[in-house]
């Protein structure tokens, strides 16, 4: 591939999806009944899969299978992997060796250990055997061979690692702050493979529930022809206009996105027909490769189908995935439209030519694309009555007549899809571009948008779980693939129905290989991070590195916050996403969110997890091996570094975002009001668009240094507002401590007050803080409140000391990490009670009255250099 690139050739069709297919299913692909048998093998997990996540699973699989279902997900992954990875660049691609078939057995077999020997490990409370453990260290073995084959030898080399630690964590040559007493063979071991603190742990869980049923979701949309009319719509609504291409690159990136959990893959399938097509219009090779790069890896942030972190936060963090992706919307949202922006910005400063002979009608595209996905959303949002009215009609037959309503409008949407041709992509390099129109087309994919609505539908509106959400949606995605084309072939008159339906078939079939060999890398990375999250639990060195960090970041949250995304950003150089997520989480989550308590800023666990999802996407843009930005290279036949650098230029709001939305949770849509939240929303969108401007060194003409500069000022008080306000007129009024009870005694019932606590730390002695967020509650006076809320206070020697708080108490849990017995006392050190304060809202009037002046004096700048604006 760099011979390719320092050529400047373009790969071929043929040889991108080789590259995909090495990256993210295996390059190996043996013909003859040995492919069949892989086939096969694959076809059976997706499947088992389905059967798993269905309403009849506990019906249909025996409870063993159902209790051990991480095992078969493990062992398919594993057995799959040594048949589709090749161990070595010489190694063959046509055939399996006899040692990969061998490594293949073992690696199921040892991960079904537990399923097999069932009885005989929970007999045994969950330790390990002399038998055990060496089994169990062969499946480590075997897993981590697996890992180096399927996502390189980073994921494996930081396995053993830190299993290495474990072993050896007393060791002189381990620095002294880390040492630990170290574990034996056969207690690691237990920890690692026989119990659910490792391997098996909830990383692996997740993929096992939900994350398989979303890949397959996302295969089998595209099989169905899903992909190809999502970017012919794109290219219908946005090709015409200035920098066109890029535009559309960027919306068909977002609605790839649903399909492909997969940055390379989604570069490869949206980038192979828009990347010539930027080049075509201005955009250099290495410009036009990061437009997608950038596009296609934020698809793993932009709900409702996020990539697979995004569910294993709603097991880290405890709450659903519709609270996930509420609070992930609002972000997602704002960077991609920065990302057209950033596009447009391109093309205006390079005057670039428009794209076919259409008359360009900006206002008109907005507003029809703001149409289109506000009736998306009012369909999602509707369904939900007329699903009501027909349960309280029909309760006991409500499912059946709810299923045939949706066939129903299924075969009415295909009979439109009947009208017009088939779509069949375009070629990009054509002498002349014939833009898609909208009116022609857009009836030939209405059906692919109800599996998407189906999908939402049971997600956000009846709350089901992500895994039985995703099942439903498959579910109509197995009638589409096995239905679409005899209908059409019927309502087209035609009389191929047996070869139409054989067609289905087909889809249908490699729909479910394709989701399987997709799910091989994901598997085997939540697999492995879990030998790294079971260090972390066995060994206790999450605690020992947050004080290191702690140290290091000297108290300071935000330079801990680059530390931690400096991390992210180092270890994704060679993990995958959802492996440098389990990671970075395991160890720093909690560390940020205890050190913002001793800051006085309480931080929502989630706005962490997010914040660390959000560095772990830019993995795979950001070089040397940043494998999106490869992927785009080597379609454009630019500089694979060169396209790595750019993408994450323009990627610096994806940079930028997780620091606000820590300090402003507004941006998350944590409590706020519906009024609040649209208020937020049109102000979050402005600040972007002007931190693009601000960045690009282009508002309305080239920006001046101090315009710049003042274009990144307006959108940082446009994101924190309250920044400003409180140096202007605090939000809190410091108490004293000897007047707190009496403060307490005087506040309003419910009022929010922070005590900052300081005293000894349990586990190092030394002097500490932290900050509790407690409510005022009615008893009648300041001493009940103080007692209700669990603070036992002695006042004397000059301190309002404190005792050790009740059992159960609101600050009990808060509070446990002080020793409450040593020489120095633990004692309240300040706290801040609420004050009336202006609306922060109000810093968005002198912010817009600057912008206003910046556009004012750009617009008469551009006038005099007859520029168009």
């Amino acid at each position: 591939m760099s011979a390719d690139q320092q050529g400047n050739r373009p790969l071929s069709e043929e040889e991108l999806q080789e590259l995909v297919a090495s990256s993210d299913a295996g390059a190996r692909d043996p013909a003859g009944n040995v492919g069949l048998f892989l086939a096969i093998v694959a076809a059976i997990w997706s499947i088992f899969q389905v059967v798993l996540a269905s309403p009849i699973a506990n019906y249909v699989l025996p409870g063993s299978v159902v209790n051990n279902a991480r095992q078969f997900h493990l062992a398919f992954a594993l057995f799959l992997a040594f048949a589709a990875y090749p161990a070595l660049k010489s190694s063959p691609r046509n055939y399996i060796p006899i040692q990969d078939w061998i490594m293949g057995v073992l690696g199921a077999g040892v991960a079904l250990y537990g399923y097999f020997f069932y009885d005989k490990i929970v007999n045994a409370g969950g330790l390990a055997d002399d038998v055990d453990k060496w089994i169990a260290l062969g499946g480590l073995i075997l897993l981590f061979e697996a890992a180096r084959r399927a996502l390189g030898p980073a994921m494996a080399i930081i396995a053993t690692i830190f299993l290495a630690y474990v072993f050896f964590g007393s060791s002189e040559w381990v620095p002294e702050v880390i040492r630990w007493k170290g574990a034996s063979l056969k207690k690691a071991m237990s920890h690692m493979w026989i119990t659910s603190e490792g391997v098996f742990g909830i990383a692996l869980g997740v993929s096992t529930k939900f994350v398989f049923l979303f890949v397959l979701f996302g295969a089998l949309l595209d099989k169905a022809g899903a992909g190809n009319y999502f970017i012919k719509m794109a290219f219908g609504a946005l090709g015409h206009l200035r920098g066109g291409p890029a535009k559309a690159a960027v919306v068909g990136s977002a609605a790839t996105g649903l399909i492909s959990g997969s940055s390379i893959a989604n570069v490869v399938t949206t980038g192979t027909f828009t990347i010539p097509l930027m080049k075509r219009v201005g955009f250099t090779s290495e410009q036009a490769g990061s437009v997608e790069v950038a596009s296609s890896v934020n698809g793993q942030i932009m709900p409702p189908v996020m990539g697979a972190a995004a569910f294993l936060m709603v097991e880290y963090v405890g709450i659903s995935y519709v609270e996930v992706i509420t609070h992930a919307f609002l972000p997602a949202a704002i960077s991609y439209i920065a990302l057209v922006y950033i596009v447009h910005l391109e093309a205006v400063k390079r005057n670039m030519p428009t794209l076919g002979d259409r008359d360009v009608h900006l206002a008109r595209t907005v507003v029809g694309m703001l149409m289109f996905f506000l009736v998306f959303a009012g369909l999602c949002y509707g369904s939900q009555f007329p699903v009501d009215a027909v349960t309280s009609w029909a309760p006991s037959s409500a499912g059946l007549i709810l299923s045939l309503a949706v066939c129903a409008v299924y075969v009415a949407l295909l009979f439109l899809a009947a009208q017009v041709p088939d779509l069949e992509p375009d070629d990009p390099n054509a002498t002349e571009v014939k833009l898609p129109v909208i009116s022609e087309i857009y009836k030939a994919g209405l059906h692919y948008l109800l599996p998407i609505i189906v999908l939402v539908y049971f997600l956000m509106i009846e709350q089901k779980s992500p895994g039985l959400s995703a099942f439903w949606a498959t579910a109509l995605l197995f009638v589409i693939l096995l239905t679409q084309k005899p209908l059409k072939a019927i309502f087209r008159g035609q009389s191929d129905l047996a070869n139409s339906f054989v067609d289905g078939v087909a889809d249908l079939w490699q729909g479910l290989i394709d989701g399987a060999r997709n799910m091989i890398g994901i598997a085997l990375a939540t697999a492995t991070a879990g030998v790294i999250v079971g260090t972390v639990t066995l060994t206790g060195v999450g605690q020992v590195m947050a004080d290191l960090v702690e140290f290091l970041s000297g108290g300071n949250l935000i330079l801990m916050l680059v530390m931690v995304g400096l991390l992210s950003l180092i270890l994704g150089m060679g993990l995958p996403t959802t492996a440098n997520y389990i990671v970075v989480s395991s160890l720093m989550a909690g560390v940020v969110v205890e050190l913002g308590a001793q800051s006085g800023l309480i931080v929502p666990l989630i706005a962490v997890h997010l914040f660390v999802f959000y560095f772990g996407i830019m993995a795979d843009v950001t070089p040397p091996v940043g494998l999106a930005s490869f992927a785009a290279a080597a379609v454009s036949g630019g500089d694979a570094i060169k396209t790595g650098f750019t993408a994450f230029f323009y990627s610096l709001r994806t940079v930028a975002l997780p620091f606000v939305f820590i300090f402003n949770t507004d941006l998350l849509l944590i409590d706020v009001t519906w009024v609040e939240g649209i208020i937020v929303a049109i102000f979050a969108t402005i600040a972007i668009l002007v931190f693009t401007a601000g960045t690009m060194g282009y508002f309305l003409t080239h920006s001046r240094i101090y315009e710049s500069v003042a274009l990144i000022a307006i959108a940082f008080a446009l994101f924190r507002p309250d920044y400003f306000m409180d140096r202007i007129s605090p939000s809190h009024l410091e108490v004293e401590p000897a007047g707190f009870v009496q403060a307490i005694g005087e506040a309003e019932p419910g009022t929010d007050v922070r005590v900052v606590v300081s005293g000894p730390d349990f586990d190092t002695g030394n002097m500490t803080e932290t900050t509790v967020v407690v409510s005022v509650g009615s008893e009648p006076d300041g001493a009940a409140r103080v007692d209700a809320m669990g603070f036992l206070l002695i006042e004397e020697d000059g301190l309002v000391k404190m005792d050790e708080p009740m059992f159960g108490s609101p600050i009990a849990d808060d509070l446990a990490n002080f020793d409450y017995y040593a020489d120095e006392p633990v004692r309240i050190a300040s706290a801040d009670l609420p004050v009336t304060q202006p609306p922060k809202q109000l810093i968005y009037i002198p912010a817009m009255l600057l912008l206003g002046l910046i556009a004012f004096l750009q617009r008469g700048r551009a006038a005099r250099q007859e520029v168009p604006a």
